[in-house]
């Protein structure tokens, strides 16, 4: 199956399997990262985190958790549609206040947020494997900017129901530190290219 119709299908799993939750449930997953996942964390890292649509998985616990234990933020940030992906320091994640509509329509941090380098990124994806594989959007800006910083570690967030045995990868795919979904962990994995 190519990476179109694969991402059509995930997408909509995703959607329907989201359209079940009620919102309490919604409300306690992705609370806290799982232990194995701090300790991919090192002492004073930025991290890097993704506004998420609604059928993503949510990081909004996550955030709040980093900066209570006083890690700095960050969210992505595109100049514009066309633009490469950067990422912005993110002070507000109770109330968003320092955000932005992006050019892809989520939000971003204000044009006069620092930039910043992040050590540690959760982010979104359409599907993985058990073996840390990802399929993205399709845009390719995280491929790109992870290509640029491979000292950065990736980590997914998913739903369960976007598991599958295996995607189509390509020379440029990075796999994934670990993938957290809220039922299990995947990984940590060693580091490898696929």
């Amino acid at each position: 199956m190519d990476k179109s119709r694969l991402r059509k299908r995930l997408r909509e799993k995703r959607r329907a399997h989201v359209a079940g939750l009620d919102d309490s449930t919604r409300a306690l997953l992705f609370r806290r990262p799982p232990r194995p996942v701090l300790d991919l964390v090192p002492n004073g890292a930025t991290i890097a985190l993704y506004h998420p649509i609604p059928t993503e998985a949510p990081t909004g616990g996550y955030a709040r958790f980093f900066q209570e234990e006083g890690f700095r933020l960050a969210l992505p940030r595109f100049a514009d549609r066309g633009a490469q992906m950067t990422f912005a320091a993110w002070e507000d994640p109770y109330g968003d206040s320092d955000l932005v509509v992006a050019p892809h329509g989520s939000l971003q941090p204000d044009a006069d947020a620092p930039q910043v380098t992040p050590d540690v990124l959760f982010v979104p994806l359409i599907g993985f494997t058990e073996s840390g594989a990802r399929l993205g959007q399709g845009g390719g800006h995280y491929d790109r900017w992870l290509a640029a910083n491979p000292q950065a570690t990736p980590i997914g967030l998913a739903w369960d129901v976007q598991k599958v045995d295996m995607l189509p990868l390509e020379p440029h795919d990075r796999l994934l530190a670990a993938i957290v979904t809220p039922t299990r962990l995947y990984g940590p994995f060693e580091r490898h290219e696929p």
